[in-house]
Parts: structure tokens; C-alpha cells; sequence
């Protein structure tokens, strides 16, 4: 008859895994270790997006940085004294004279179709 309960000592010495009920326990044995090598593979592939994200936000900040950089050239860039001090290293100075407003007065034309029909 089968001996159910085994000692610590039978464990120890591996009986376990040469009994006749062997199978149920290399089946869980192989379970156990398909179980543990998901849960690596799952770790690794969270790490691995982990880092991932981590670069792609350091690289979102250095591009805002950039971007606020560039921004700020390109206003400095735009002002008007920057613009007339470039213009004038070129020989080209601002207007004296302040500009002129030209009005232009219309005459209405009457040649329309409706006003031929009815003068």
C-alpha cells in the first residue's frame, strides 16, 4: 500500500519525484515553472516600456525647450528695432516723413443693366 504522507526527509531526498504518483508532481513542477517564466517575461516587458516612456518624456521635454528657444529668437527677431538696426546696416533707414492716408472717390456707375432698363 502507498505510503500517502511523506516526512520533510522524503523531500528532501527528492522520493517524491521517483513515486508512482510522480506524474501529478512533474506536471505541477512544469506548471510551477511555465507559471514563474511568464511572470519574468512579463516583468521584463513592463520594464523594458517603463524605460521607454522615461525616454520619451525626456525627449518631449528637450523639444519644448527647443521650441520655447526658437520662439523666443524668432519674437526677438520680429521686434521693430531689430528690424530697423539689420536695415540700417544695409543703408536702408526709416521714413522721416509720417505716411499719407489717399482717399479715392468713386463715381457711381449707372451702365448697369437695371439702370438702362429704367434711366
Amino acid at each position: 500500500m502507498k505510503k500517502s504522507i511523506l516526512s520533510p526527509a522524503d523531500i528532501i531526498k527528492a522520493k517524491i519525484l521517483v513515486n508512482e504518483d510522480s506524474a501529478k508532481v512533474w506536471a505541477m513542477i512544469l506548471y510551477v515553472i511555465a507559471l514563474g517564466l511568464i511572470v519574468i517575461w512579463n516583468t521584463q516587458a513592463y520594464e523594458s516600456k517603463v524605460f521607454k516612456v522615461a525616454k520619451l518624456s525626456h525627449e518631449v521635454k528637450m523639444l519644448r525647450a527647443e521650441f520655447v528657444d526658437t520662439r523666443s529668437e524668432l519674437m526677438e527677431l520680429k521686434m521693430e528695432s531689430t528690424i530697423t538696426k539689420t536695415l540700417q546696416e544695409q543703408g536702408i533707414v526709416p521714413s522721416e516723413v509720417p505716411p499719407v492716408k489717399i482717399h479715392v472717390n468713386k463715381k457711381e456707375d449707372k451702365t448697369g443693366y437695371w439702370n438702362k432698363l429704367w434711366p
